[in-house]
């Protein structure tokens, strides 16, 4: 997988435009609330990617070239999150800015507020301006615990050369937010680089680095992949099932992937998102996502599927 990077519009319509939108309606919260897997009556996982936005484009406007034609679906609310979430034990989530909005990360900020302990933040900003990390420590104190950064259309060899994504990952360091990365595997070998280069700030490297998105799960991909494990802080979203292998529940084809990322990070680097609205759009569904990590990999352990659902976000996004 190499040559030009998707951007997230590009990426929304080769794979979920046109697909059906979510179901509207509200439900407030505590409202249809599972028993858990563990039969412990808690509802402790933490989904560790999710977009959302509203069709209020008066008090959200949209960024320069968006259209709200091209949000599909036209909402995915906090509100319509739940109706997915709660039934299958889902407590927490790491919401992630979405591209519709640019650098105003506002509605994600008002969420977190207005659903106070139920989410974190991973905001986008201009890495171009002077001194981003003054930035990244005022939005730290609203509930941010990460930063989403990706090559756009920087050459992979040298997208993370600029003086303020140096300066970002350099106060991720020191804060202990997290470069959360939107990457192709070819963009892989920049972030290993980094990584050795700021040892101590967290990496999170998106949806499996996106290995298996031609619907081939190449082994050179992986590989490049599974050696960022040699670095302590750097973790992994195993995620956007939809888009990955063959696309299809019970996404069963991407275990032998999930369980080298195991063997290579350990479960406690690896965490578990669906990259919400887009893996309830067609026909998967939010539960098949959850139930591929909670009871159709038999490989994981108990501990494991706990660190997956749980533990790892928690550790990085919640602390």
């Amino acid at each position: 997988m190499t040559g030009r990077h998707l951007t997230r519009r590009e990426l929304l319509h080769d794979v979920a435009l046109g697909a059906a939108a979510v179901a509207g309606g509200a439900l407030s919260q505590g409202v249809g609330m599972a028993e858990s897997p563990n039969g412990d009556g808690k509802n402790d996982a933490i989904d560790a990617h999710v977009h959302v936005w509203t069709p209020d484009t008066q008090k959200y406007p949209l960024a320069a070239g968006y259209r709200r034609e091209e949000m599909a679906p036209s909402s995915f609310t906090p509100e319509q999150l739940f109706e997915h979430m709660k039934p299958c034990g889902v407590a927490r989530v790491a919401l992630v800015q979405m591209s519709f909005y640019g650098f105003d990360n506002s509605y994600m900020l008002d969420t977190i507020r207005n659903f106070r302990g139920v989410f974190s933040g991973i905001a986008v900003i201009d890495d171009s301006e002077n001194r981003p990390q003054e930035e990244m420590r005022r939005l730290k104190a609203l509930g941010v615990r990460g930063f989403r950064i990706y090559p756009r259309n920087m050459p992979v060899d040298h997208w993370l050369d600029s003086p303020g994504l140096a300066a970002m990952w350099k106060c991720g360091g020191e804060e202990k937010l997290a470069m959360c990365c939107l990457v192709n595997p070819d963009a892989l070998p920049a972030i290993d680089r980094m990584c050795g280069k700021y040892p101590e700030t967290p990496v999170v490297i998106d949806h499996c680095g996106r290995v298996g998105m031609t619907g081939e799960i190449r082994a050179s991909d992986l590989e490049q992949l599974c050696a960022l494990s040699r670095h302590k802080n750097a973790y992994v979203k195993v995620s956007a099932f939809y888009a990955l292998g063959k696309k299809a529940a019970p996404y069963t084809d991407l275990g032998p992937m999930i369980r080298q990322l195991r063997d290579s990070f350990g479960a406690e680097r690896l965490m578990w998102a669906t990259d919400c609205p887009y893996q309830v759009q067609g026909h998967h569904t939010y539960r098949d996502s959850i139930e591929l990590i909670r009871s159709r990999l038999d490989f994981l352990t108990a501990d494991e599927r706990q660190s997956l659902l749980r533990k790892t976000a928690e550790r990085v996004f919640f602390a």
